[in-house]
């Protein structure tokens, strides 16, 4: 299993957790070459079991801790 860190596709707010709906920051990807996607929730409660299974993870949870440049003051 590998985790990236610098992905060629960036999740963005479309992309969406399989399980629950939210946004996904994690992209899990399969032998097969099908992916699943997770909110940073969901993510870290399957760890153990999709490490099991993927061929690479890309997880992009630590833009949560993160506000956008160009956010607004009153976003901030």
């Amino acid at each position: 299993m590998t985790t990236v860190l610098t992905p060629a596709s960036p999740l963005t707010a479309a992309d969406r957790c399989d399980r629950c709906g939210a946004q996904a920051y994690l992209r899990v990807v399969l032998a097969s070459g099908g992916e699943l996607l997770f909110c940073a929730h969901h993510g870290r409660k399957f760890e153990p079991e999709l490490k099991k299974i993927a061929v690479e993870i890309q997880d992009e949870s630590n833009r949560l801790g993160t506000t956008a440049a160009t956010a607004n003051d009153d976003e901030r």
